[in-house]
């Protein structure tokens, strides 16, 4: 196992680093359970030195209360931790009515955590999840993130974002195949100055490199130049495009890294009085229903997100049970609208 790829099909991924328990931190400190309970409750019942000594126990094996000492969830219900980075992209929505559906046909709670897209509140939105959940599902920065989680014992399936190449234990998008549709959409209406709003921001990201890719292959001026790093915002796409446009004004079409910035660059075009799909078309990605309610409708690579929700369970389900599920690779279909 590595931290890029987690663990392999086949591998045991019971070896995974155990979070002291109640008991563990007794018998270091050779006291009760109970006298232990009362320590990190801070409860008045207990001498000072029979509290010192437990809570250096505990600090020692970096021991935290489980949910169930405190008594906030039924100890026969299972929990699972969903991580997104952004709960106004409307493409979480769609992903967490897709757990919620497996999951309650499972029995399983959900709680919900939004990292805001940040690394380190993605760290620590992991820690609180160790304690909260039995297992967790969703989409992570980098391999980081999967790193910290299964630091902490924590089983997790990535839905996978761009950097895992579709190794990680979880489910995947086949981002190439899904941003060649678009670009040979594009090139098949003629368009020869093909531009890119990234959302990511990272050279190394799936959608970025798989356009570059594509773009090579069907012989487009399309370089790192036609390249614009954007918020993965309707704001976001708006300004892009607007700098986009300004530094290669002869741009006739862009592919946006999500649909949600898709809308900025239709909102962007509209301020500066050009038509689309005439003087400038789009593409985005994902498939989110927004994208049908903006005129012009928005050409999308779609994915089937609900299914990529249910599937992140059956994953999460798989790792639960100490078992390294192959992880799922769902494919995207472009969807031919009035904007390109």
């Amino acid at each position: 196992m590595t931290p890029e790829t987690g663990p392999q099909p086949g591998e045991d991924v019971g070896a995974r680093p155990k979070r002291a328990t109640i008991e563990d931190v007794a018998r270091l400190a050779g006291v009760s359970r109970q006298t232990v309970s009362r320590a990190v409750n801070d409860k008045p019942e207990i001498d000072s030195e029979t509290k010192r000594r437990v809570l250096a126990a505990a600090q020692t094996l970096n021991y935290r209360p489980s949910r169930f000492a405190r008594g906030l969830i039924r100890q026969d219900t299972i929990t699972l931790g969903l991580v997104i980075s952004d709960i106004g992209n409307p493409f979480f929505p769609e992903l967490a009515s897709g757990v919620l559906r497996a999951a309650q046909a499972r029995d399983w709670q959900v709680v919900l955590y939004d990292t805001g897209d940040d690394s380190e509140r993605e760290l620590r939105t992991l820690t609180s999840l160790a304690d909260q959940a039995d297992v967790g599902a969703g989409f992570l920065r980098s391999a980081a993130g999967l790193t910290h989680a299964q630091r902490l014992g924590v089983p997790f399936a990535v839905l996978d974002a761009g950097w895992g190449n579709g190794r990680s234990p979880g489910v995947a998008i086949d981002f190439a195949a899904g941003v060649r549709q678009a670009v040979e959409h594009l090139a098949a209406r003629g368009h020869r100055r093909i531009g890119m709003l990234d959302g990511a921001s990272n050279p190394l990201d799936a959608r970025r490199v798989s356009f570059l890719t594509a773009a090579r292959e069907s012989g487009l001026d399309a370089d790192e130049s036609r390249i614009e790093n954007a918020a993965c915002s309707m704001e976001g796409g708006t300004a892009a495009l607007h700098r986009l446009l300004d530094r290669r004004p002869d741009t006739t079409a862009v592919f946006a890294y999500n649909d949600i910035m898709a809308v900025g660059a239709l909102r962007a075009l509209r301020a500066r009085g050009a038509r689309v799909p005439e003087d400038c078309a789009v593409v985005g990605f994902d498939g989110v229903p927004l994208g049908e309610l903006v005129e012009p409708p928005i050409t999308s690579v779609y994915v089937d997100i609900q299914r990529m929700g249910e599937l992140a369970v059956d994953a999460a389900a798989a790792l639960l049970a100490g078992r390294a599920p192959k992880p799922v690779v769902l494919e995207p279909v472009l969807r031919v609208r009035s904007s390109s």
